[in-house]
């Protein structure tokens, strides 16, 4: 009897991901260590940052004229964006986020 042998694909994923519409991809910044004063935090304490840099980007919300909105954000702008913006997924190792460009509240220069 012959059975089926899966291939384990590397940890670093050569995934390529293009976001639909206005939406686009963040990757969240690390989470601070230690606090002002020089506390460590432990994990349980650590809030998520509001910030990362735009991994991808998609074509533009579609207009009523059939025509695309160019985006105002491009890959590898820094950002800001709202605590419960988007939705969290993981792809190999990478954590990222997906959101559309109307959550991001700022771009960090």
């Amino acid at each position: 009897m012959a059975t089926a042998t899966k291939t384990k694909k590397s940890a670093k994923s050569d995934i390529k991901l293009q976001p639909l519409g206005d939406r686009i991809v963040i990757e969240r910044e690390e989470a601070e260590e230690t606090t002002a004063g020089g506390i460590v935090l432990p994990d349980t304490a650590k809030d998520k940052p509001a910030r990362g840099v735009v991994v991808a980007v998609g074509d533009g919300r579609l207009l009523d004229n059939g025509k695309r909105a160019e985006l105002q954000l491009k890959v590898g702008d820094r950002v800001l964006f709202s605590s419960y913006a988007g939705e969290e997924f993981k792809v190999g190792d990478r954590e990222l986020l997906l959101m559309r460009e109307d959550d991001v509240l700022a771009v960090i220069e």
